[in-house]
C-alpha cells in the first residue's frame, strides 16, 4: 500500500472512531491549558486534572499566579513528577507573563518556548488547541504508533513531527495528533500490544514491527 493511501485510510478510520476530539486537560482559556500542558510532563492527564481545579482557584490568571510563592503552587501540585521544579516554571513563567506580554499567552512558537518550562511540544499544543494554529504535537504515543504503521522511522520524535507533517494535510494536523493520542490509549499500548488483532496496526504495521513488537513482548515477560 503506497503511504498516501495508507495515510488517508488511517485518518478516515481514526475520524470514524474520534469524529470528537475533547482537549484532556481540564482548562478554561489560553493561560490554563498552558499551565496545565506544562504540569503534564512526565505525569498522567488524569493526575493533572485532580490538582488544577484548586491550583486555578488560587492562580486563575498570570497575574494571580504570580502573586502566589512557589511553595504556595508546590503544594497543590506535590501529586505530580518534578513538582518542585514545576512549581518554580509556572510562577516565573506567569510573572514573565504579565512583564513582557501584558498578561497573556503569546501567539507564537518563539514566544512560548523562550517561557520557563515550555518545549517545542507544549508550545505546539497551545498553539494548536488555544488558537487553532496547525501544529503537530508529538507525544510517547504519537512517537510510537507513527513508527508501527511506518509513517516515521522513530529515530527522533522531531523527525516523526516532520513526517507526519509532510503525510498529512495541513487542516487535518490538530485534531489528528489528538485521535492518535486517544487510539494510543485505548487500542495500541506499548507494552503486550496484540498488533495483528488491533483495528489500524493489523493492516498499517509491517511485518519487522510485528515481529519487534513480538520481541519486546518476550523480554518482559
Amino acid at each position: 500500500m503506497r503511504r498516501a493511501e495508507k495515510a488517508q485510510k488511517i485518518a478516515d478510520q481514526l475520524e470514524a472512531l474520534y469524529p470528537e476530539t475533547p482537549i484532556p486537560l481540564d482548562h478554561s482559556d489560553p493561560f490554563t491549558l498552558l499551565i496545565a500542558v506544562l504540569l503534564s510532563a512526565q505525569t498522567t492527564d488524569k493526575k493533572v486534572n485532580e490538582v488544577t481545579p484548586a491550583l486555578f482557584a488560587d492562580g486563575p490568571t498570570p497575574e494571580a499566579m504570580a502573586s502566589l510563592d512557589v511553595q504556595t503552587i508546590l503544594e497543590h501540585i506535590r501529586q505530580l513528577g518534578l513538582a518542585p521544579t514545576k512549581a518554580k516554571n509556572v510562577k516565573r513563567l506567569s510573572e514573565i507573563l504579565c512583564a513582557q506580554h501584558d498578561g497573556r499567552v503569546p501567539q507564537s512558537f518563539e514566544a512560548l518556548e523562550a517561557l520557563p518550562g515550555v518545549g517545542h511540544k507544549t508550545a505546539s499544543v497551545v498553539m494548536s488547541q488555544a488558537f487553532g494554529v496547525p501544529a503537530f504535537p508529538v507525544d510517547t504515543h504519537i512517537h510510537r504508533l507513527a513508527a508501527r504503521w511506518g509513517l516515521s522511522d522513530g529515530k527522533s520524535v522531531e523527525k516523526t513531527e516532520r513526517d507526519l507533517k509532510r503525510t498529512f494535510d495541513e487542516r487535518l494536523w490538530n485534531k489528528l495528533h489528538l485521535q492518535i493520542i486517544f487510539f494510543g490509549r485505548e487500542y495500541c499500548p506499548a507494552r503486550r500490544h496484540d498488533m495483528l488483532g488491533c483495528p489500524i496496526c493489523g493492516w498499517a504495521a509491517s511485518k519487522k514491527a510485528v515481529a519487534e513488537q513480538d520481541r519486546k513482548d518476550k523480554r518482559r515477560r
